[in-house]
Parts: C-alpha cells; sequence; structure tokens
C-alpha cells in the first residue's frame, strides 16, 4: 500500500520549485535589464569644466590674482563637498568653478559695477563682506555680487546649494581683498 502525503505537505512541494523557478526567471529579467542600461559618465572633478567668459575688465589685476590663489580647494554645500574644479581652455581669467558639471558654482573676479547695485539695493553681509543678490529669473541659480571691495567678485551658484559656498568665499575674499567704501553710483 502506498501512502500519499498530507495535503498541505503535497503542496508546499508541488509550490516551492515553482517559487524558485518563478524567482530566478525574475532575477535574470531584472540583472539582465541592469546591464544593459547604459551607465552614465562620472562627474570627475578632475575633469576640466567648460566655462564663458564675461566682461571681466580687471579679471588679469593683482586684486584678482590674490584672491584666486586664496581660493579653497572645495566649498562646504550642507552635508556634501564641492570640490574645485580645473577650467578647460581657452579657460577665462580670473575665473574658478567647484562642483558637479550640471550645477557648477562658479566665481568670476574683476567685473564691471552691476546696474542693480543703487544707493537702495539690500545688501546681504557674509563674514565681513557686502553681497548684492541677483535671483535669475529663469532659473534656481543665483549670482551674490561682492560690492565693497577694489574689485567685483561675483558667485554664481544654485540656489539649493546653501550658504555654505558664499561663507567659504566670503573668507578668503576677507583675507585677500581690503574692505573699501561702496562708492555710489554715476
Amino acid at each position: 500500500m502506498v501512502r500519499s502525503l498530507p495535503r498541505p505537505l503535497l503542496a508546499v512541494v508541488i509550490a516551492l520549485p515553482v517559487a524558485l523557478a518563478l524567482a530566478a526567471v525574475v532575477l535574470a529579467i531584472t540583472l539582465g535589464a541592469d546591464a544593459e542600461r547604459p551607465v552614465p559618465p562620472a562627474d570627475d572633478a578632475a575633469t576640466p569644466l567648460a566655462v564663458a567668459a564675461v566682461p571681466a575688465p580687471q579679471a588679469s589685476s593683482p586684486d584678482c590674482a590674490r584672491l584666486l590663489g586664496a581660493l579653497p580647494d572645495a566649498l562646504r554645500s550642507g552635508p556634501r563637498q564641492l570640490d574645485r574644479r580645473p577650467l578647460a581652455d581657452p579657460a577665462p581669467a580670473g575665473t574658478a568653478a567647484w562642483g558637479p558639471t550640471e550645477d557648477p558654482a562658479v566665481l568670476r573676479c574683476g567685473l564691471d559695477r552691476p546696474a542693480e547695485l543703487t544707493s537702495t539695493a539690500s545688501l546681504l553681509e557674509v563674514n565681513g563682506v557686502r553681497w548684492l543678490h541677483l535671483p535669475d529669473p529663469d532659473l534656481p541659480r543665483a549670482t551674490w555680487v561682492a560690492v565693497d571691495r577694489a574689485v567685483h567678485v561675483a558667485l554664481t551658484l544654485s540656489e539649493a546649494t546653501g550658504t555654505g559656498p558664499l561663507q567659504d568665499v566670503s573668507t578668503a575674499i576677507g583675507a585677500t581683498l581690503p574692505a573699501r567704501e561702496i562708492r555710489p553710483a554715476g
């Protein structure tokens, strides 16, 4: 007499291999899809960053050279760090950049006085440096212009970057460029 297995045990004996085979198929499909998906290129901090030139008549001044030499290798941005990037040729004079290619922080030294700097302009003081905030109406980026030094220095970055880069650059500006009275427009 042949004894049969109890129904619950028989169901497990049949269902277990089927479930394992199904799991193996799903895993193979998932891993195969990942293998075919292109891997985006790494954003290497050593890769030169292309930066557009802008009018900066004092970019080659001794003041800008001193500031560029004093800038940090990295800027703080919340919990992350923005590493300084080499610039692609032709690199504009008086320029430095940090962070990822798609959203870098870019510093330009030696710019003309911004037209927005009027006697009623609102300024923010950070680490002893007075900044004029110029938001970009079309992008979530802004430019901050240091307006109380012999040369105007602009730092353009994402609004989401936070205040760390502005603080770090203010420290470098304060250490290299003496403060001066803001000249009235005209």
